[in-house]
């Protein structure tokens, strides 16, 4: 028996030496590929914990990943992490991972709900390359446009738009400051703006695409069908974006904005919901009213409701509609708050008390956590008995929320196939689902998990249907995602597209398939993918994605 186990040690230690000695040898191809362009801001995953750049690297690699859930060990890590300094950087640490055998993950914010900007789930080495330092907004006042490289932040796009322009212009997008404009624009950009204005994808002109082959191709270059899709289609899917074109957007010189709460048992928040959603989106377009419904911890079924307002005018004018259209809210005069368009930003940023519009520009996260999300949209007002259902289930868990955004105005003026992001008309309001904890807490992960995964189910008989829909920029594996089981270019046309489909149709609805078109055009071999990356269609492949079933990132 010992000798047994002496064989079977010798062959364990020579298998991790050829592990190694296989992994070692692509890793020293990218770097020295690297070295050899000029690429030299990078950092190469430690072998032992006290090797001299572990610190460095975990730095790195947490800088940016905002959900905590994938910083834990069973996720895999990066071999490399590389930040860009240039356009040509950029092309160049593609080719150099293209051609060392990685796949790369294109990191702009680290806000992927499902962390796939930071990690994989395939087993095979990834790089990520993360576009933070590619962060400039360059104005042009006279065609009122911008272009915004991709690793600016949303807050970053917001503040510069702002001073530039004296604060007569803005941009439409996310409340969270910290979100990279390369992701948040891929997947759409919902925000306080898109009643008036719509997505932040809507009022993107033009766009510089890193295709699979290294070239950097503008709309003319890439074509409509793909630049329809790298608006809202998701990202990660058809190349990197380098950089967007965008409009500006005229605001008001003053703004309104408020925030208030109210707290009660769930009969009477129940109520206030209800009437909510029959005037939350039949608002003119001008105004914004959402919802954040969450338990009191320590007052057994009583939920908090808080209701974000922002009007595009004055506050005199502001006061009159709430108290014409939704009297019950019976909210003080003094709650309401006129300020400039980028001040309101900073109000409903979530950024620290005694923050200043200056702090807009700061990219890191300060309160991270872990967490999981899910969507939905709602086409009918759900009945009396379901919102008491859905506050029910608030109760069981403190650690849980849903946000409801309201929908209307511009949003249902856009035709479903304008861009890729399809949830136009006929939708009231978007649900958020979340629950969040700290590391404290994630010894009860699974409970939290089991919890929002029966709420979302609870909720099916009151929200869309065939197909059950869902916002991309909620990325939420749960729904289905591909592996490499359906990838390969040997594996047939039918598994990848229509495996796709299943939570494909969900995000984007009857333009899935204009996706796979589009997909098939650009990236035919699969190069830029991830699990729930839009697939090729296989049986269009040409013979040298052949070779890319096992070299999947050979020269083409």
């Amino acid at each position: 028996m010992a000798k047994f186990f002496e064989v079977a040690l010798i062959h364990l230690i020579i298998s991790l030496f050829l592990i190694t000695f296989s992994l070692s040898k692509p890793l020293h191809l990218i770097t020295s590929c690297l070295i050899d362009h000029h690429v030299t801001n990078f950092s190469v995953h430690p072998t032992t914990p006290n090797q001299s750049n572990s610190t460095s690297y975990y730095n790195l690699l947490l800088f940016s990943l905002q959900n905590l859930r994938f910083t834990e060990p069973e996720y895999p890590k990066p071999s490399l992490i590389i930040l860009p300094q240039s356009k040509e950087q950029l092309v160049d640490s593609f080719l150099c991972s293209k051609n060392a055998g990685f796949e790369a993950r294109i990191r702009c914010g680290g806000h992927s709900y499902e962390g796939l900007s930071s990690t994989s789930n395939d087993g095979k080495p990834f790089v990520i390359i993360d576009v933070m330092d590619l962060d400039q907004v360059v104005m042009d006042l006279k065609l009122e446009t911008a272009w915004v490289e991709g690793g600016a932040t949303m807050g970053q796009v917001y503040l510069t738009v702002a001073e530039k322009t004296q604060g007569a212009y803005g941009f439409s997008g996310g409340s969270c400051p910290t979100v990279g404009s390369g992701g948040l624009i891929s997947g759409g950009g919902f925000g306080f703006l898109s009643r008036k204005y719509g997505l932040a994808a809507d009022n993107v002109v033009d766009a510089l695409l890193v295709g699979p082959d290294g070239r950097v191709l503008d709309r003319a270059a890439m074509g409509e069908d793909v630049f329809w899709a790298v608006r809202g289609g998701g990202g990660g899917s058809f190349g990197i974006v380098y950089a967007w074109k965008i409009k500006l957007l005229n605001v008001p010189s003053r703004v309104t904005a408020f925030q208030v709460s109210r707290e009660g048992k769930i009969e009477n928040i129940s109520q206030l919901v209800h009437e909510w959603q029959h005037v939350g989106p039949y608002l003119d377009d001008t105004f914004y009213l959402s919802i954040s419904l969450s338990a009191i911890e320590k007052e057994k079924d009583n939920i908090s409701a808080t209701f974000n307002g922002l009007y595009l005018g004055k506050k005199f004018e502001a006061i009159s509609i709430v108290n014409k259209k939704f009297p019950r809210l019976r909210i003080r005069e003094d709650r309401y708050k006129e300020m400039s368009w980028i001040e309101s930003v900073l109000y409903f940023s979530g950024l620290s008390e005694g923050s200043t519009v200056k702090d807009l520009r700061n990219r890191y996260l300060q309160n991270k956590n872990y967490f999981k999300a899910k969507s939905d949209y709602v086409r009918t007002a759900i009945p009396l008995e379901g919102i008491k259902g859905a506050m029910d289930f608030l109760t069981k868990e403190p650690k849980g929320m849903i946000i409801m955004d309201p929908y209307g105005g511009q949003m249902a003026r856009i035709a479903s196939d304008s861009i890729a992001f399809p949830h136009r008309k006929g939708n009231l309001y978007s649900i958020q689902y979340l629950v969040s904890w700290e590391k404290k807490d994630d010894k009860n992960r699974d409970l939290y998990l089991t919890w929002i995964r029966k709420f979302y189910d609870f909720m099916a008989p009151f929200v869309s249907a065939n197909p059950r829909a869902a916002y991309v920029n909620y990325l939420d594996l749960d729904l289905g995602g591909l592996n490499d089981s359906v990838v390969g270019p040997r594996r047939g046309a039918y598994d990848a597209v229509e495996k796709g489909r299943i939570w494909g149709e969900k995000y984007f609805l009857g333009n899935y398939d204009r996706l796979v078109k589009a997909k098939t055009l650009i990236d035919p071999c699969n190069l830029f993918r991830h699990a729930q990356g839009i697939p090729p269609n296989r049986s269009r492949f040409p013979k040298v994605c052949i070779d890319a079933d096992m070299h999947p990132f050979v020269s083409l």
